[in-house]
């Protein structure tokens, strides 16, 4: 089985062992420094995953928010990065907008992921050079190219003008939306025309949707631009802008380094 169909395999095991918790009280807890709550779903969820996924492919590395990190993974050509359900707090409140976000690095650059949100029906895929796909039909970005016109997928602080060029806010709407897996694979419909957080942010979150909204013709880099280099020594990145190509480097332009 390809990389990509077991990944969509694994994307509905794990739905169903997440969508048998409604109903159900869950027993949650909040992680150290202050990196949010966790529930006996995610953690069920999460071994779902890594039993389907590291069975079909023991010579991958694993990385999971939701798994005790191990360096062996820096070792290895091959990772399954995952967020078992990105969205925990909607997830919680009963919310629609949670995901599942699983990917397959090489090398440091992701080539087959999947975001799926159950209660939405919605699954995003892509193979890389293959395009992306919102469930059996191909996505394209926004072609917008007017940043004043633009909607960014974004927090509300971001308006703070210490962020920008001249102390100059750009002027683009903002639209706040849970799960920023679900939000790159917003930019890949064309929902909006781009994601921005200057946030250090985990790759278990992005690392999926990046691809997705790549092969969807959107340039995806960290927040100066760089290009991000996944299953990295401390798994994280210096944030995150996606976008359609123009959008981007009117983003990038603005921003102050």
């Amino acid at each position: 089985m390809p990389d990509l169909q077991l990944l969509i395999h694994a994307a509905h095991e794990a739905a169903e062992v997440a969508t048998s918790f409604r109903g159900k009280k869950l027993i949650v807890k909040e992680k150290a420094n202050d990196l949010g709550p966790v529930t006996n779903a995610d953690l069920a969820v999460n071994q779902t995953l890594f039993d389907i996924l590291t069975e079909a492919r023991p010579e991958y590395a694993w990385l999971s928010e939701e798994t005790e990190d191990s360096r062996v993974r820096l070792t290895s050509d091959y990772c399954f990065i995952v967020d078992p359900i990105d969205g925990t707090r909607s997830f919680m409140k009963g919310e629609k907008t949670w995901a599942h976000s699983l990917a397959v690095v090489f090398r440091g650059s992701p080539i087959a992921a999947v975001i799926f949100l159950p209660d939405l029906s919605c699954l995003y895929s892509a193979q890389r050079g293959s395009g992306a796909k919102l469930n059996s039909k191909d996505t394209k970005v926004s072609d917008l190219n007017s940043i004043e016109g633009a909607t960014i997928l974004a927090a509300e602080s971001i308006r703070n003008t210490e962020f920008w060029k001249g102390g100059r806010f750009p002027g683009f709407e903002i639209c706040q939306k849970p799960s920023i897996a679900f939000r790159l694979a917003l930019v890949s419909q064309g929902f909006a025309e781009g994601l921005l957080t200057l946030r250090k942010s985990w790759e278990w979150d992005i690392c999926a949707g990046a691809l997705i909204a790549e092969e969807a013709g959107a340039v995806v880099t960290d927040r100066y631009g760089e290009v991000i280099q996944f299953n990295s020594p401390m798994a994280t990145t210096s944030g995150i802008i996606a976008a359609n190509p123009v959008i981007h480097k009117k983003l990038l332009s603005r921003l102050n380094s």
